[in-house]
């Protein structure tokens, strides 16, 4: 029961978000008060405790001891925690920009590579595939079904490249593709680099995706 009892406080204190103080007092004051608290409860019975100390346990007293001890290191460790408590541990999300769907999740992409016109890579290997947007691969080819562009992978990735190599990119996620990440993203002088692609001439507007969520948010047409 002691130790029932022990534990019980300490987790509670912990449990509940009191101060830290509060229990590192409960665990070093908790055994004395646990011993001392019954003693004092039974103190006009002091024969009972004589006849205990010689052998003849109260067997009853021991059991109900132990339910309530065990009962208060359950009813602890299962009890719900504050609601402060528990807002201290839901990790916090990026705000999201007004405008933008719930679900999207903000992320930085310090680009290293830019692949082709519609693909790059940022320093934590991270691959980001331009939302709504698409280039000719660098064979100059165009995949099945996907827009084609009359200017040339090359010249798209050249445009990419000046948008965004070696620059910290501010982008929004909107989905996947194969083990890429799609995104809208803008660079560090603030241009929308989907927006800025299209616009460029050397990529298309893909317009299935573009409808699901529509790139150049500032409501320029493209």
């Amino acid at each position: 029961m002691l130790v029932a009892s022990w534990l019980a406080v300490t987790l509670g204190l912990a449990k509940f978000g009191l101060p830290s103080q509060w229990a590192i007092a409960a665990f070093f004051l908790g055994p004395l008060a646990a011993v001392v608290a019954p003693l004092l409860a039974r103190r006009p019975t002091w024969r009972r405790i004589r006849l205990r100390s010689a052998g003849k346990m109260d067997w009853g007293f021991a059991a109900t001891a132990a339910g309530v001890g065990l009962a208060c290191f359950l009813g602890t460790l299962w009890w719900p925690q504050s609601p402060a408590v528990l807002a201290r541990q839901v990790p916090q999300t990026p705000q999201i920009p007004s405008g933008a769907p719930s679900t999207q999740a903000l992320f930085s992409c310090r680009v290293i590579n830019v692949h082709d016109g519609d693909t790059l890579r940022c320093d934590d290997g991270v691959r980001v595939r331009l939302h709504a947007v698409a280039a000719r691969e660098m064979d100059e080819t165009c995949s099945s079904g996907h827009p084609c562009p009359d200017a040339s992978g090359a010249a798209a990735r050249i445009e990419l490249t000046k948008l965004a190599a070696n620059r910290t990119l501010a982008c929004r996620r909107t989905g996947r593709s194969y083990n890429r990440v799609t995104a809208i993203c803008d660079n560090d002088d603030g241009v929308e680099v989907n927006c800025a692609m299209v616009k460029g001439g050397t990529t298309l507007l893909w317009e299935r995706f573009h409808r699901r969520q529509p790139i150049c948010r500032s409501g320029d047409e493209l």
